[in-house]
């Protein structure tokens, strides 16, 4: 056998499945075996496998491994002359294998290949090419000096950036992303270094296949799509301690002791600099906006108490008492920015209206509290009422301001009916268009552009793919989304290259797929974007259930001894709300007719929407289409009509 394609997958099922796809595709004509090795993913990926990929030689691990073991085993049962290791996040052309195959067989001396890798967007990924991490390089890459100079000969030594990228060369690191082995390499090498959890281990193979004698090589004739960093945040403080202690094991295992101790020191220096700042920086995102609600908030009211104690409470002397200033009046602030919270107001994109939602209710609750407080503590409706508009308009103009200063994290959500163009033939296109349409998507525009430039069977298009920049500019288009059952990705990774100065997006549809995939900047993780049954996995969805399940929950612990006698299974009521406060279960979750890998994630129910008919559904069907309904067009006022006519099955077993 000529090849064998390795796949180590970890809960990435939508990546996957378009990878596997492009790889189906890619293998045809070379006598090559598949396999994915599953790491105990919870997201459905080895149903998925198993279902639309029969051939692939599927190895469903019960635990994580880690990348090198799950290599390994792949790579020991494999019997191919090369053995590629690829990431499940990446698109492979047509001739992808075929063209890495025959440079393979044309230099002999080739241990390692390595190609082009652009991200979602059809941008050069400089990780393509890397050099060996020694302290001097390690020192740049740390301390930025890499970043502002990449084509330094001496400070751009990771990502060799003063090489051609459109040139072959001879280089010390490949990435795993896309790894090509000669199997004689790997003998000589052995395999993967099972010490290396996740990252580093590339590197480390990568250096023992030139100690062994052989090269490896940058060669940029054969392109992939990588959706840079989907599968691990690396924005997270766990990937940095994770990426810079496989760095240490490296430089431990072959440098010399004086380097390794000079480059364990600059690691760890790198280590708590980098978790230092991506700590502050996940707190500033958290808490920032907040910070400033409440300090504009409290600040004006501050103003508005001097100008209402001066001018009509005590005209003649006096002020409001500390207690108000200093202890109602920031209570005031905090149940406003509460309600901001539950209305939605903090999620991205911003929204005005959830603002105006969220302080409005804030202002009602807090005038209902204060006509329960006593009358030594109730000081001015007319200061609550004027600062609930103060706020309003204060923290309406913080969002007005982060916006259009160019803050993309602030942008508020003005328009949100995005212009889709979907590039495929008819059945294809019109299949997604449809899922547009379904999907939790408000599509101000949908056109569908051909693939070719003809004059038959133009009905229903807007264009073809030869003139897709007129069509953006005339249509005004948000998104661009491929269909990859149409075009190949060679053509998608052209025309994103082309189309790259153009504020747009792009997104991949693969065949028979209700997924679109797509990365918007190399600076992102990458961005998955699910045209799904999602809606009840909404963050503010997701708090608002959460919160009523608690609150619901203590109302009914406080009325149990009078609500006994309506259950149809008492002794289990009071267990129930305990596991419900617990977060071991929630009021409302799917029927147990569906299978629940199949729908966004939530957790088990004591109820399911078939309580809210008059009878009971033996009908699996039907059960899971009240599910899929229930998942997609998911609302707070759902949960609580299930409740009320389930009410009596509260007690139940679940």
């Amino acid at each position: 056998m000529k090849l064998s394609v390795v796949i180590v997958n970890y809960n990435v099922k939508y990546f996957l499945e378009q990878c596997l796809h492009s790889v189906e595709a890619a293998i045809k004509g070379i006598d090559a075996e598949v396999f994915v090795v599953d790491n105990n993913s919870v997201d459905g990926s080895v149903e998925m496998v198993r279902e639309k990929f029969p051939d692939v030689k599927l190895i469903a691990n019960t635990v994580n491994t880690g990348f090198s073991v799950a290599n390994n085993q792949a790579i020991k049962v494999a019997s191919g002359e090369y053995i590629l290791l690829l990431n499940p996040d990446t698109v492979v052309e047509l001739d992808t294998f075929s063209k890495s195959v025959e440079f393979m067989d044309a230099h002999p001396d080739a241990g390692g290949l390595g190609i082009k890798m652009v991200d979602g967007s059809g941008r050069f990924l400089p990780e393509s090419k890397r050099g060996l991490p020694t302290p001097a390089v390690a020192f740049y890459k740390i301390f930025g000096l890499s970043a502002l100079f990449p084509k330094s000969r001496i400070f751009g030594q990771y990502h060799l950036g003063y090489l051609d990228n459109e040139k072959t060369h001879v280089v010390d690191v490949l990435a795993g992303a896309y790894m090509m082995l000669r199997r004689e390499t790997l003998e000589k090498t052995g395999l993967l270094d099972e010490t290396f959890f996740m990252y580093g281990e590339d590197i480390d193979l990568s250096y023992r296949i030139t100690k062994s004698g052989y090269k490896n090589y940058y060669f940029p004739g054969a392109r992939i799509i990588h959706y840079k960093g989907e599968s691990t945040k690396k924005s997270s403080i766990n990937y940095v301690f994770v990426f810079y202690n496989a760095m240490v094991i490296f430089a431990r295992k072959h440098f010399s002791q004086k380097n390794a101790r000079l480059f364990s020191f600059l690691i760890h220096i790198a280590i708590y600099l980098r978790a230092g700042i991506s700590i502050l920086h996940r707190l500033l995102n958290k808490v920032l906006l907040p910070l400033a609600d409440a300090a504009v908030i409290y600040s004006g009211s501050l103003l508005i108490v001097d100008y209402w104690e001066s001018n009509v409470t005590y005209t003649f002397g006096g002020h409001y008492p500390p207690q108000f200033l200093f202890g109602l009046l920031p209570g005031y602030v905090l149940i406003w920015l509460f309600s901001v919270l539950l209305a939605g107001g903090y999620d991205k994109p911003l929204s005005l209206r959830k603002i105006f939602t969220g302080i409005f209710a804030g202002t009602i609750a807090i005038l209902v509290f204060y006509a329960l407080l006593p009358a030594g503590f109730r000081f001015s409706r007319a200061i609550i009422i004027l600062s609930g508009i103060w706020g309003i308009a204060s923290v309406t103009g913080i969002r007005l301001l982060l916006h259009f200063a160019g803050f993309r994290s602030y942008r508020l959500g003005l328009n949100p009916n995005r212009r889709f163009a979907i590039i495929g033939n008819k059945d294809e296109s019109e299949r997604v268009a449809d899922i547009l349409r379904k999907g939790l998507v408000n599509a101000g525009f949908i056109g569908l552009v051909n693939t070719e430039n003809s004059k038959n069977n133009t009905e229903g298009f807007i264009g073809s793919l030869p003139n897709i920049s007129d069509i953006i500019n005339i249509y005004k288009i948000d998104e661009v989304i491929f269909c990859a059952k149409d075009i190949p990705a060679s053509q998608i990774i052209d025309t994103m290259s082309q189309l790259s100065k153009l504020q747009v997006e792009f997104k991949i549809v693969p065949p028979e797929s209700l997924s679109i995939i797509g990365s918007n900047s190399i600076s992102t993780t990458g961005d998955l974007y699910v045209i799904e049954i999602n809606s009840i996995t909404r963050v503010n969805n997701l708090r608002n259930k959460r919160l009523l399940d608690v609150v619901l929950s203590f109302l009914l612990l406080a009325f149990s001894p009078l609500l006994f006698i309506f259950m149809k299974r008492p002794h289990g009521f009071i267990w129930n709300i305990l596991r419900v406060l617990s977060g071991n279960r929630t009021w409302v979750g799917y029927s147990k007719f569906s299978a629940p890998q199949n729908l966004p994630p939530v957790r088990k129910g004591i109820l399911n929407p078939t309580d809210a008919l008059n009878f009971n559904i033996p009908d699996t069907e039907t059960a899971i289409r009240l599910n899929m309904l229930y998942a997609r067009d998911y609302r707070l006022s759902s949960d609580i009509n299930i409740i009320l006519k389930g009410f009596r099955n509260l007690g139940r077993k679940a």
